[in-house]
C-alpha cells in the first residue's frame, strides 16, 4: 500500500479538516496537503522519477518535509530522509551510496552540500522559486501503486565499520508499524495533533502515518526543533498533542514544567525511546505530567515496532511488580515475537539475559546493497538487535547492556568506531578508543582515550578542528584524556569496560 493513498483518502473524505501547521499558523488543509503532494509527484515523475528511484531529503524539521515525502510517495519512488545534524560529507555518501536520483534540501543545507555532489545528483531547494512552481503546478491524479515488498523508506543507520548502513524498510513493513501503533501504543483521533519536535528523519517522522489515516493536525514548532517552553505553550494552545522524545528530551520538558508550575496541559500522549530513561526520571515525569507517557522499544532495522510499554503501566504503582515494569520496555508489539536467546540462538529461560531478537511484518527487508550485513543481522527469519536483554514470565522484557558499543546522546546514535577513525586519520594520534560517559541532561557524552604519537602532542582543538571538519558536530568527543597506553586483553583488542571504569573513577566534567 502506497501511504500516498491513505494522503488521498482523507483529503477526498474531509477535505477541509486543518493538517499542515507551522506553530500554530495553518499552512494547508487536507486537500491542500494532498494538492501539493500530487503536484510534486507530477513534477518528479517528469523528471523520469517513479518507481524503483530514490529521493534523498536532507533538511531540517520543516512543513515542506510532508509535503515532500508525500510528493516522492506520489511518483512512486522511494524516500532516503538523511539527519540534519550529519556533516556534508556523511549527507554525500549515503546520497551516493542509495543511489538518490534527487535531492531535496533546505536553502543552508543544499549550499553545504552542493560542492560535494555531482551534476549527476541534483538538488532542489524547498527555498527556492523551483520548488514553488512544483508544488504549485497541475498534479497526480492518483498516487502510483506501490506493492508490499516494494521499498519505500531508506534510512541510513550508523554501522561499527564507521560507515553507515542503510535499512531498507518497505511499504508493508511501515504499514504493520502503523496499525499495531493502535494496537499497541495509542489510538489517534481527528482532533489530535503530532508534533514534531524530534527529526522527522527519524521516529518523529514515522509517526505521521497515523496521523494522516486518522486525518490528524501536523504541528512543526516554530523552532524547527525542540525548545520546551514552546512545546508546553503549544500544548495549551493547540493540544490535544501527541509527540516523540528521546528520554533526554523528557527530562528537560519536566523540568521546564516543575520550574514554572505547568502540568503539561494539552500533551495528550509523549513517546519516549532512543536511550535508557532512568526510573527516577519517569518517576518524576509522571509525579508532575501525569499518565502521558508511553514506552517504545524499536531500531532501525525494526522501526518503532520492537516492544511498547503502554501509559497504564508506566502510570502504575499498585501492582505488586510495578516497578519491575516500570524498567522494562514492556512486551512485543502486536506483529512481531520477540525472543531472548544465547549466542548459539537457543532461546535462554525466563529471567536469563540474552540477546533479544525479533520477527516478524516489521522487521526490515534487509540491508541495502549489503547482503552480507543482512545475513549476519537476519540469521532464520530472526533479527538480532544487538541488544542485551531478559524476558520475565509475563514477557516484559527489560534491557541488559548493548552488545555493541553504540553511545546515546541526546536521543542520537554514535557509533565510537566512526569517530574513532576520523581521530586515527591525524598523524599525531597513535591510538584511540571512544567511550560513553554517563550524563545527567544528554544520556551519554563522547569521550575519547588519546595515545599520541611517540614524542608528539597534539591539542584537543587540533581534535576538535578534524572532528568538525569530517563528522556532525554532535558525535564530536566532549572530552579527549591523554593516556600512555590502551589496556588490551592478550588478543591485542582494546577494553573499552577498562576505560569505563576510569571515567567511573575519575568523570570528566
Amino acid at each position: 500500500m502506497n501511504p500516498a493513498e491513505w494522503l488521498k483518502r482523507t483529503a477526498t473524505r474531509a477535505p477541509a479538516r486543518p493538517a499542515l501547521f507551522s506553530g500554530e499558523e495553518l499552512c494547508a488543509t487536507y486537500a491542500e496537503f494532498d494538492q501539493a503532494a500530487a503536484a510534486i509527484g507530477a513534477a518528479l515523475e517528469a523528471r523520469g522519477i517513479g518507481s524503483g528511484s530514490r529521493v534523498a531529503l536532507f533538511m531540517s524539521n520543516r512543513i515542506d518535509y510532508l509535503e515532500t515525502l508525500y510528493g516522492i510517495w506520489y511518483a512512486g519512488a522511494a524516500a532516503v530522509p538523511i539527519n540534519a545534524k550529519l556533516h556534508p560529507r556523511e549527507a554525500e555518501w549515503i546520497i551516493s551510496n542509495a543511489g538518490a536520483a534527487l535531492v531535496m534540501s533546505d536553502e543552508k543545507l543544499g549550499k553545504d552540500l552542493a560542492p560535494l555532489l555531482s551534476d549527476a545528483k541534483p538538488i532542489v531547494s524547498v527555498d527556492s522559486p523551483e520548488f514553488s512552481a512544483m508544488r504549485l503546478g497541475d498534479p497526480l491524479d492518483t498516487p502510483v501503486g506501490m506493492a508490499e515488498r516494494d521499498l519505500l523508506w531508506l534510512f541510513y543507520t550508523s554501522g561499527t565499520t564507521g560507515k553507515p548502513k542503510g535499512v531498507a524498510l518497505t511499504c508493508g513493513n511501515l504499514a504493520a508499524m502503523t496499525y499495531t501503533y493502535f494496537t499497541d501504543v495509542d489510538e489517534v483521533a481527528p482532533d489530535d495533533a503530532i508534533l514534531y519536535a524530534a527529526p522527522m528523519s527519524h521516529g518523529a517522522g514515522l509517526y505521521n502515518f497515523m496521523h494522516v489515516l486518522r486525518g490528524s493536525r501536523h504541528l512543526v514548532p516554530e523552532s524547527g526543533g525542540f525548545d520546551a517552553d514552546e512545546i508546553l505553550s503549544l500544548g495549551k494552545r493547540m493540544g490535544p498533542i501527541s509527540m516523540f522524545a528521546a528520554p533526554t528530551m523528557v527530562r528537560r520538558l519536566v523540568d521546564t514544567a516543575k520550574a514554572c508550575g505547568e502540568t503539561g496541559e494539552g500533551l495528550r500522549t509523549i513517546v519516549y525511546a532512543g536511550g535508557p530513561m532512568y526510573e527516577a526520571d519517569i518517576l518524576d515525569a509522571t509525579k508532575v505530567m501525569g499518565p502521558r507517557f508511553v514506552q517504545i522499544y524499536g531500531q532501525g532495522e525494526c522501526p518503532m515496532g520492537i516492544t511498547a510499554l503502554p501509559r497504564s503501566d508506566v502510570a502504575d504503582r499498585a501492582h505488586p511488580r510495578w516497578r519491575e515494569r516500570l524498567n522494562s520496555v514492556g512486551t512485543a508489539q502486536s506483529a512481531v515475537r520477540v525472543r531472548i536467546v544465547d549466542q548459539d540462538g537457543a532461546e535462554a529461560p525466563r529471567g536469563q539475559t540474552g540477546e533479544i531478537t525479533v520477527q516478524g511484518a516489521t522487521v526490515m527487508s534487509g540491508y541495502w546493497k549489503n547482503p552480507e550485513a543482512t545475513d549476519k543481522t537476519i540469521r532464520d527469519g530472526w533479527l538480532w538487535t544487538g541488544d542485551m536483554g531478559r524476558m520475565d514470565e509475563e514477557g516484559y522484557i527489560t534491557l541488559q547492556d548493548r552488545s555493541k558499543d553504540m553511545i546515546i546522546s541526546g536521543g542520537s546514535n554514535i557509533y565510537p568506531r566512526e569517530v574513532e577513525e576520523v581521530l586515527l586519520s591525524h598523524p599525531k594520534v597513535h591510538e584511540v578508543a571512544v567511550v560513553g560517559q554517563p550524563h545527567a541532561e544528554w544520556g551519554e557524552v563522547v569521550v575519547a582515550f588519546v595515545v599520541p604519537s611517540p614524542g608528539a602532542e597534539v591539542a584537543p582543538a587540533e581534535l576538535d578542528a578534524l572532528c568538525l571538519d569530517r563528522i556532525a558536530r554532535f558525535k564530536r568527543p566532549k572530552a579527549y584524556r591523554y593516556i600512555d597506553a590502551l589496556p588490551k586483553n592478550n588478543y591485542g583488542k582494546v577494553l573499552k569496560t577498562e576505560l569505563r571504569h576510569l571515567l567511573q573513577e575519575k568523570p570528566i566534567a
